[in-house]
């Protein structure tokens, strides 16, 4: 049967190891601060994007007519229409993960 002071000794390496763990998770924290920082905004702008397709597409098209054209108008149109339809997907996933 263990002595109170063993117990009391086993207590306090089990205290100092529990603050030496709440350090290390604090500086994982304040290391990852930036990254996820960049990818919450990452998702804003794709978010935003996704909500206002009208909008992606009216500046892609006056883009395309001033570098190319109509024939570079109708071939922006097709690929952005191919990679909106990509991102929807990709945003689909995403969002179902979170």
């Amino acid at each position: 049967m263990p002595t109170l002071n063993k117990v009391m000794q086993r207590r306090g390496e089990l205290l100092a190891r529990i603050a030496a763990q709440r350090e290390q998770v604090a500086e994982i924290g304040v290391r990852l601060q930036t990254p996820l920082a960049i990818a919450d905004r990452g998702l804003a702008v794709a978010r935003f994007l996704r909500s206002n397709p009208v909008l992606v597409a009216g500046v892609t098209a006056l883009f395309v007519v001033r570098r190319r054209g109509m024939l570079g108008l109708i071939k922006g149109v097709w690929s952005v229409w191919k990679k909106y339809r990509y991102l929807g997907i990709i945003a689909g996933n995403l969002a179902s993960r979170l």
